[in-house]
């Protein structure tokens, strides 16, 4: 048996990645519903496979994948997410997750995902992975792709409705310090005002 670990802030999706990491004989399969959680878990357990959401909250699922690798380098990540993005795909995979799923997907691609990765190949839809190479080969780059790690975290949680003081409580950092993000953040973007940060957080899929 081998032990998976799903992180996700979304009781209902834990319920169905049970189900469906059970028909594969996965045991146990534990949850986390947040990052410290889910850091605690793979050290403690070291699971063979990882299914983790991007949308976390405190350091959000992207920034969870090198921390998990560090503590399981032989554990497999899939992301497991609504957020399509090419970007956040692409930065995913830089980090060393083995595979990217949309949430919109069936659980006949949730299985294709499984076999891919359990047999040491990177998996991406046939859509996904067109789109990724897509980005790479039109020379256009995604505004989102500008943004440092730190930037995706501010927008994210701006997105989420949080005022720069509750942001900066939930990074860590100084209140002039997520001041200033937010203002680079706006800049890179091309945007004046908060609301149109969260309006861009949210058409762009990071508030899910």
């Amino acid at each position: 048996m081998t032990c998976a670990l799903v992180i996700d802030d979304h009781p209902i999706a834990h319920l169905g990645c049970r189900q469906l990491l059970a028909e594969r004989a996965y045991d146990p399969v534990l949850e986390a519903l947040n990052d410290s959680d889910a850091l605690r878990l793979a050290a403690n357990h070291k699971p063979g496979l990882i299914v983790l959401d991007l949308g976390m909250p405190g350091l959000g699922g992207l920034n969870l994948i090198e921390p998990l690798l560090r503590r399981v380098p032989e554990a497999r990540i899939l992301i497991f997410s609504m957020n399509e993005q090419t970007v956040f795909v692409s930065k995913a995979l830089a980090a060393g997750a083995s595979g990217y799923l949309s949430k919109n997907s069936g659980p006949e691609d949730f299985f294709d995902a499984l076999d891919a990765i359990e047999n040491g190949r990177l998996y991406l839809s046939h859509e996904m992975a067109l789109a990724v190479a897509g980005s790479r080969a039109g020379g256009r780059a995604d505004p989102l792709s500008s943004l440092t790690d730190r930037e995706h975290q501010v927008l994210r949680l701006i997105g989420q409705g949080q005022d720069l003081q509750s942001v900066a409580d939930a990074l860590r950092v100084s209140y002039k310090t997520a001041a200033n993000t937010s203002a680079s953040v706006k800049k890179k973007l091309g945007v004046k005002g908060t609301t149109d940060l969260i309006r861009y957080a949210i058409e762009a899929g990071l508030t899910t």
